[in-house]
């Protein structure tokens, strides 16, 4: 039966998978140890080495090593689930279109070709619904937004049904586990919709799932971990025990690139830039690793919130030299804006803002405000007095949080003309007196943001983002009535480029206060 999948659908379903995309999906699928009842799956020494060389990124290695298999044993179903998971890491990655196009086409043999396993085996429908989950990130990421959806409401089929059939196969829960946390992040409004899709998710339940595997699954341990600090990171918030397990993972696996990647991310997103350059350079390289020209761009990102202009310029400019993909162009060139304009070079930086409407896509949230900004500034509606709110925003994102305070401290709300402008000021305030801990002193700049956007939607992504704040505020200190009364406030600001990722971390907080 066809069902016709409305903007309102993608738009509803769609953001709650997309903010986690680029990292999750690297961790989300793995095979687990044949035993006797599924003798028709065959975990060779060389697959499962390569199912681990896939997780470090040594993608070369792991080709290899499946192919070296098909060679004797074409017809393992093994093959073709690691086929599409080394797939998805590249394409996750690369960003390559024409092999998205092949790998699309590929997807339906290889399922087939699970589908031949007896149905006594807990693996038909965990690979099959793995296999459809590896589709469903490559489309999304890809912006096949209404297939890719589909894909994923069918995976959560399959593994609902295969936890009915086998309770005891603890395996299922690695991505059900997933799926019930996003699921359960999806903002209220939404709710109907994955209710009439047969969708129930549970962020508890979830969390509760994925811990249940980390215990009683010594193979999945690791794998399942990950996702939970991934979903944590990305949509909850960390625990300091967390953040330490973040930080050890790449010291006790040193040729791991994804975790050094992970853990450079994640502590890029804590504000803790100066510590993620580290494991940024200790990344392991070399021809056995698959290119990943990504790094390049956060070694631009950590430089420009040091205020280190000319080497993040060259940083953004070589990974636009190696990069092929669509995300992030806007943004890196944005970005080369910024270098020179920071730094006093205006003449030479309006070239670099006129590349930001005439290359790259608008998936991704930082590529709609390089656009949005891009687009302002030609219009002239971007002054010099802002350059104060950049590089403090810049110096706050990476936890420079005294540069930040004292580039504040040379304005006030008084030297900005717009209510946007206005906005801005404060939140930023919040933000460097939050991080700093000075959490009873940011409470008024965050307060007066909100309602400089309440008087004015052009204002509402900082009204939203003070509303989230102050929530998180408030649930730490046990207020869980304002603490909600914040996080539904930070809900109701409409149409602003950060609603989605704004919305999704509300949501999870509300279900954590259990609303």
């Amino acid at each position: 039966m066809y069902i016709n999948m409305s903007s309102s659908y993608s738009e509803g379903l769609y953001p709650v998978f997309r903010g986690l995309l680029c990292l999750l999906s690297l961790f989300v699928h793995q095979a687990a140890l044949a035993t006797e009842e599924q003798a028709d799956v065959i975990f060779s020494p060389k697959l499962q080495k390569a199912y681990f060389e896939i997780q470090k990124l040594r993608l070369p290695a792991a080709r290899e090593l499946i192919d070296d298999e098909r060679a004797g044993n074409p017809d393992n179903p093994f093959i073709s689930y690691l086929d599409s998971y080394a797939d998805l890491h590249y394409l996750l990655i690369a960003e390559d279109r024409s092999r998205y196009k092949v790998f699309t086409q590929q997807q339906d043999k290889r399922l087939d070709q699970v589908g031949k396993l007896s149905e006594k085996s807990p693996y038909k429908q965990l690979f099959q619904a793995d296999i459809r989950l590896h589709s469903a990130f490559a489309k999304l990421k890809f912006g096949n937004e209404v297939s890719g959806s589909w894909e994923i409401i069918k995976a959560y089929r399959l593994l609902e049904d295969n936890r009915k059939k086998f309770p005891a196969f603890t395996p299922t829960l690695k991505s059900l586990g997933l799926l019930h946390v996003l699921i359960g992040s999806i903002p209220e409004n939404f709710t109907w919709i994955a209710k009439i899709l047969g969708l129930r998710g549970n962020i508890t339940q979830g969390i509760r799932e994925l811990r249940e595997v980390v215990k009683e699954e010594p193979f999945f341990r690791q794998e399942a971990e990950l996702i939970d600090l991934l979903l944590h990171a990305y949509t909850l918030q960390l625990s300091p025990e967390q953040q330490n397990r973040i930080r050890q993972w790449p010291k006790e696996q040193p040729d791991n690139l994804l975790l050094h990647f992970f853990a450079t991310t994640v502590l890029m997103k804590e504000n803790r830039s100066e510590e993620a350059s580290h494991f940024l350079a200790e990344a392991p390289k070399g021809k056995e690793y698959m290119p990943f020209p990504f790094l390049h761009y956060l070694r631009g990102e950590i430089a420009l919130q040091n205020g280190d202009y000319d080497e993040s310029f060259a940083s953004y400019t070589r990974f636009l030299k190696q990069y092929a993909g669509f995300n992030y162009i806007k943004d890196s060139y944005f970005k080369m804006f910024m270098c020179r304009w920071l730094a006093g070079r205006d003449q030479e930086a309006a070239g670099y803002i006129l590349k930001v409407a005439q290359t790259g896509s608008t998936i991704v949230e930082a590529d709609q405000f390089a656009e949005r900004i891009a687009k302002e500034f030609s219009e002239g509606k971007i002054n010099p007095q802002q350059k104060i709110l950049y590089k403090a925003r810049y110096a706050t994102d990476g936890g420079y949080f005294q540069r930040a305070w004292e580039l504040m401290k040379t304005v006030s709300e008084k030297s900005f003309a717009t209510t946007y402008e206005k906005a801005e000021f404060n939140y930023r305030m919040a933000r460097i007196l939050q991080k700093s801990g000075r959490t009873n002193e940011c409470m008024p700049f965050y307060e007066r943001s909100i309602a400089l956007g309440q008087a004015d939607a052009a204002a509402g992504g900082f009204a939203a983002s003070s509303a989230l704040q102050m929530g998180y505020v408030h649930q730490k200190n046990t207020d869980n009535q304002k603490a909600i009364s914040y996080f539904k406030k930070a809900m109701s600001f409409k149409k602003h480029e950060y609603k989605n990722s704004i919305d999704n971390k509300a949501r999870a907080a509300l279900t954590e206060l259990g609303q």
